[in-house]
């Protein structure tokens, strides 16, 4: 009798812990799907539409209006959203204050912003500091994570926190030429889509050009982007913590002085490296 009873014991104890477990999974799951939908709220906001109508945002994430009436009204509270004129909802300042906290921001950025004010100040002309993001290969984009401009630069379509083609930009090509040949192989195993009519978008082409930055220690791009800019940019070495991240400078076509450029760009890469290597907060 006895070891039937402790038989049903460890059976009653063998139940309640596959019930706490099928319990505990149900509650990650209702959580992820939670932070899914959040997530799928903030992403609807872009720099050509930074204040939406939950009418859109409901239209483009197929969230019942029930369901996104209650999540924008946590995110709101949390900070992650905000309120905007018209009915309408923003990017919220506790975002972007999480943001700011990312190594991007308070490593990269901050310590490279001295090198990037002196650029411009020999230049008067458009500093970039971008990041190679990169899923996978074929998803790879320039992530702009600074950025110096006045008055006199030429016009870009670049912005902190935007991303452009690799392949278009000086930055992109520049981060490009930092990849090995498994990298490559899938990266061009798509289309590469065409900005201007003087974009590069055939693979042999854009090889040989990089093949070029390699040697010399910076890549050029010119109109690839946007019309009557030359850009040249070298990439930063490897540092332990951050992404393949490159420095560039984008000019007027016709006051574009390479050579001069060409070294103060990978001057500037090259101190920036140092430095950041020098502060590791991993050591």
């Amino acid at each position: 009798m006895h070891s039937d009873g402790a038989a049903d014991g460890v059976a009653e104890d063998g139940a309640a812990e596959d019930s706490a477990a099928q319990d505990s999974a149900a509650q990650n799951s209702a959580a992820e799907g939670v932070l899914e939908r959040a997530l799928g709220v903030l992403q609807c906001f872009s720099d050509d539409e930074p204040a939406l109508s939950a009418a859109v945002i409901a239209e483009r994430t197929g969230l019942a209006t029930s369901t996104l009436h209650r999540l924008l009204a946590r995110l709101t509270t949390l900070g992650l959203l905000a309120r905007a004129p018209g009915h309408r909802y923003t990017i919220g300042v506790r975002l972007w204050e999480l943001g700011e906290l990312s190594p991007l921001s308070l490593r990269l950025r901050e310590t490279a912003l001295p090198f990037m004010l002196r650029l411009y100040e020999a230049t008067a002309e458009n500093v970039h500091l971008a990041v190679l993001d990169a899923p996978t290969p074929e998803r790879a984009t320039a992530l702009y994570v600074g950025r110096v401009t006045g008055q006199s630069s030429i016009p870009t379509l670049s912005r902190m926190g935007g991303r452009h083609p690799l392949h278009t930009t000086g930055v992109g090509k520049a981060l490009l030429a930092t990849r090995d040949e498994d990298w490559l192989a899938h990266y061009f195993s798509t289309p590469l889509e065409r900005e201007t009519t003087h974009s590069i978008t055939t693979e042999e082409v854009l090889r040989a050009e990089l093949a070029v930055a390699r040697r010399r220690g910076y890549a050029t791009t010119r109109e690839e982007m946007t019309l009557g800019n030359v850009s040249v940019a070298a990439a930063l070495g490897k540092v332990a913590g951050l992404p393949p991240a490159a420095i560039g400078m984008v000019v007027r076509l016709e006051r574009a002085d390479e050579r001069r450029l060409a070294a103060l760009v990978t001057q500037s890469a090259a101190d920036l490296t140092r430095i950041l290597r020098e502060t590791d907060p991993t050591e």
